[in-house]
């Protein structure tokens, strides 16, 4: 278990301020925020590789303030991996365990025992220069646990990843975690990977906690204005009727759209989705691709990185949210019709149970809320 109390610290133009979290024994917690937020900074100090002077860390019951972090039993992945380009990936992994103990056959057999679950026993008489980025990922996973931590801090794991190798390694990650049970702090910028993974997520944004809560409750219960800025708010669609046309999969009448939902149970009301889950093609991508509409481009608003239109569809307005380059090459201008596709998998059904949530998208006039 993982109890911070107090955590207050400034380094440069990156500080934490008053952080308190609980985090349990086993569980997957992920950190989420944007870049500079203090989540780096926030895993140095469980670590121990920053100085705690305002505030406590304990860690199963004892606190480890004045512990170096060679005594904090924590596993811990940089973001760009520093991996040791001299020594091969075995004596990459067994190089702590050879800190800690002379026992040869001992460091042998754990090494090809952590090897094997990472799936790296071929890699092991490799040099790591001649690695990719995701065979670097799992070598620098494998030291991290080769000596047997009680935790396992993940600094942005997934991001210097292409999507296929990042969606494969979540994936081998949590199946890490169900094996060895070991609490994980998992920090990452990419919401899609804390929902996917997070037994709970915590929003940090600029040193401070926003929210605590399960992906569920963050994404569609945000409990206040910061979070919801962060998030994007998400499109609510009233669905006036329901049926059930496969197995694990409905179709919702919203407004005169025939959406389909992932989706076996109860007839439901409403349905939501974030922008950045809704894709945009100006061309007519066919008619064989599910829950795509024609509408047309009604606002633009445009940030450092992103691009946040706002389109009729028929009586349902629809937010999509594109990367900047994405849009700039597709030529996208107001008044233009495009077509909008809503990505099924990312669809969910929203029941409304306090007067915090986001209001509907269909009820949202105001540019300024786009």
């Amino acid at each position: 278990m993982i109890e911070i109390k107090d955590l207050s610290i400034t380094l440069g133009k990156f500080f934490l301020k008053d952080i308190n979290l609980s985090i349990s024994d086993r569980e997957y917690f992920v950190v989420l925020g944007p870049t500079g937020a203090g989540k780096t900074i926030l895993l140095e100090c469980i670590a121990g590789l920053r100085r705690t002077k305002h505030g406590e860390i304990w860690l199963g019951g004892n606190n480890v303030n004045k512990l170096p972090p060679e005594q904090r039993n924590i596993g811990y992945v940089p973001q760009d991996y520093v991996l040791f380009p001299f020594l091969n990936v075995l004596n990459n992994i067994t190089f702590g365990l050879k800190q800690t103990t002379d026992n040869k056959n001992k460091i042998k057999e754990k090494a090809h025992e952590i090897a094997d679950l990472i799936g790296i026993s071929h890699l092991l008489e490799r040099d790591t220069v001649s690695l990719s980025g995701g065979e670097k990922q799992r070598v620098a996973l494998a030291r991290a646990l080769a000596s047997s931590p009680k935790i396992l801090l993940l600094d942005e794991p997934l991001s210097a990843l292409d999507l296929q190798t990042a969606r494969y390694l979540r994936f081998e990650l949590k199946k890490i975690h169900r094996d060895l049970g070991i609490t994980t702090v998992h920090i990452t910028h990419n919401q899609m990977e804390a929902e996917e993974m997070a037994d709970r997520v915590a929003i940090l944004n600029k040193g401070e906690i926003n929210q605590v809560g399960t992906a569920e409750e963050i994404f569609f219960h945000p409990t206040n204005a910061a979070v919801m800025n962060y998030l994007g708010r998400p499109n609510i669609l009233d669905c006036e009727d329901c049926r059930i046309i496969g197995q694990g999969i409905m179709e919702a009448d919203c407004r005169g759209l025939k959406i389909i939902v992932p989706h076996d149970g109860k007839p439901f009301k409403r349905i939501i989705i974030y922008p950045r889950d809704v894709y945009v093609d100006k061309l007519n991508p066919g008619c064989n691709k599910v829950n795509c509409f024609k509408g047309i481009i009604t606002d633009i608003k445009t940030s450092a990185n992103t691009v946040r239109l706002r389109f009729k569809v028929g009586e349902n307005m629809i937010r999509s949210e594109l990367p900047y380059h994405v849009f700039d090459e597709m030529g996208l201008s107001e008044g233009m019709e495009a077509f909008v596709q809503l990505s099924l998998r990312r669809i969910k059904i929203f029941e409304r149970s306090n007067r915090n949530e986001p209001s509907a998208g269909n009820n949202q006039s105001s540019k300024d809320r786009i």
